[in-house]
């Protein structure tokens, strides 16, 4: 009798509990058993191991092998357990010590002429299994997501070169840690957009305290653009928005980008969209465009065009930052802390206020059009602003006049040091306690912002999230007070939608 005990991951959403596999081998008639809550995928493995184990010319113990993959009421699924359970055998057949696999996680699945082939989540559990101080022995193709996470990784394409690893025969070097390409500045620059300087300037603060933005404005006035060139104005991303980021990609079966390491998300799913595509979904289930842009930015172009449902569902995220996923096959919970931004038409034909074009829609047509979107998340949208048709003078003018995102993405990054230092958070989640202790307003302000809110019929949700923006504008303008000024930018960037 003979016992080999080795560690894996399984794959829970963005999460992966860990899962240990023993392996027992003992007198009796030959059987190979499974057990544990293992899916299908999982009891297949038998087959593959058998295959893998004697096609890599090691001998298949003709005894009784059980494996056990505890805890038991967990659910077990995937073939990443392939490579932990052949080991396991091995180690009982004493091909190898069993010191050898203390202290470290095995994933991989086997194919039947003794390969191994990458399995998805990879970093989300190597960035676990460094955090429990323990190395990592990853397929070759997962090597260089796997590389990420700070701790030692072993990569290899074969069981017979792990094996040889393991009796200290062939040793295999550990994966360095993989250096991406930088973020090209001059890709989507501010400067490219002519005109438009209310716009830029929402688009600025925006970024400086994580808000969310809304655009209304007729066809071709450069929404979808300005929009696009809000990843270039945002703060750089910390080394651990980068890894949750890529975590998710790799949930997916995603390749780690080369280029663009560090780049905040972009995403912008069409109109068609369903709630499931936005939040996530699937016998899996899987993460949807909202977790795909965490640490990043949403755009929804044409928003009042988007599925009522599919647009209620963005509710929770924007307040929790994270979405849970309850479907037959299982339930999930995935980050979800993005930054919204919308674009839409102040009517159904495109051109109500336009001064080049006639609106031919009646007014109840444009009230049924803007009741697509409902009040609560409009609510949550912190800034409103009009995209007007720019001027031929705007047109005219060359880019090189224009503000680099660089020098805007500087003034972003010193409002948002300030709001670390000064809290810990952005502007955008301030709450309670917080709130009222950096947004302190003094008389004449909070007299604007009273009068205010009676006459826009502001909620307070609303009223909350002004001041928010007003502490934004304060730290762009290096101020420690709020004063008036600040109230009354905020105000007009959010009320928009009362005035038309």
């Amino acid at each position: 009798m003979s016992l080999a005990i080795l560690h894996c991951r399984a794959q829970y959403g963005s999460d992966a509990p860990p899962v240990t596999i023993e392996v027992f081998l003992s007198g009796g008639l030959p059987a190979f058993t499974i057990v544990g809550m293992a899916e299908t995928a999982v009891r297949e493995s038998k087959d593959r191991v058998r295959g893998a184990l004697l096609s890599s010319g090691f001998e298949f113990p003709q005894q009784r092998i059980t494996v056990s993959l505890g805890p038991a009421e967990m659910k077990k699924s995937g073939g990443r357990y392939d490579l932990a359970i052949a080991l396991g055998i091995l180690a009982c057949k004493k091909h190898f010590p069993k010191d050898t696999l203390d202290n470290v996680e095995v994933y991989g699945e086997l194919s039947l002429s003794g390969g191994i082939r990458p399995v998805p989540a990879i970093l989300p559990a190597v960035l676990q299994a460094a955090a429990a101080g323990r190395r990592a022995i990853v397929p070759k193709d997962n090597e260089l997501e796997a590389s990420l996470a700070g701790t030692r990784v072993y990569a290899a394409a074969s069981l017979t070169a792990i094996a040889a690893h393991l009796s200290g025969r062939e040793l295999i070097e550990a994966a360095a840690k993989t250096d991406f390409a930088k973020v090209d500045p001059t890709a989507n620059d501010l400067a490219d957009v002519r005109g438009q300087q209310r716009a830029k300037r929402a688009l600025e603060i925006a970024a400086a305290g994580g808000h969310n933005l809304l655009f209304i404005g007729p066809p071709g006035t450069g929404k979808s653009m300005l929009a696009r060139r809000l990843p270039g104005i945002l703060p750089a991303m910390s080394n651990d928005e980068a890894l949750q980021t890529a975590a998710i990609e790799s949930v997916l079966g995603m390749p780690v980008a080369m280029n663009g390491w560090r780049q905040r998300p972009f995403r912008s799913p069409h109109h068609t969209a369903s709630a499931a595509a936005l939040v996530g979904g699937g016998p899996g289930p899987r993460p949807g465009e909202i977790s795909r842009a965490h640490n990043g930015v949403l755009f929804l172009d044409e928003l009042p065009e988007f599925n009522r449902r599919a647009l209620e569902v963005l509710r929770e995220p924007l307040e929790t930052g994270r979405i849970s996923i309850a479907r037959a096959g299982g339930q999930a919970e995935y980050p979800a802390r993005f930054q919204l931004i919308a674009a839409m038409n102040p009517c159904p034909c495109g051109y109500l206020g336009d001064r080049l074009a006639d609106c031919r829609c009646s007014a109840d047509r444009v009230a049924a059009y803007r009741r697509k979107i409902s009040g609560p998340l409009l609510d949550r949208i912190d800034l409103h602003v009009e995209v007007l048709r720019p001027s031929t003078d705007a047109l005219r003018a060359s880019a090189a006049d224009g503000e680099k995102s660089r020098v805007v993405q500087a003034r972003v990054e010193r409002a948002w040091s300030i709001q670390m230092q000064r809290s810990g958070v952005s502007n955008a989640r301030l709450d309670g306690t917080n709130l009222d202790a950096v947004c302190a307003v003094g008389d004449a302000a909070w007299a604007l912002l009273e009068n205010a809110t009676e006459r826009f019929n502001l909620s307070a949700r609303a009223h909350q999230r002004v001041l928010r923006v007003a502490r934004t504008i304060a730290d762009l303008a290096g101020a420690e007070k709020l004063m008036p000024p600040h109230i009354a930018e905020a105000l007009s960037l959010r009320c928009l939608d009362r005035q038309t």
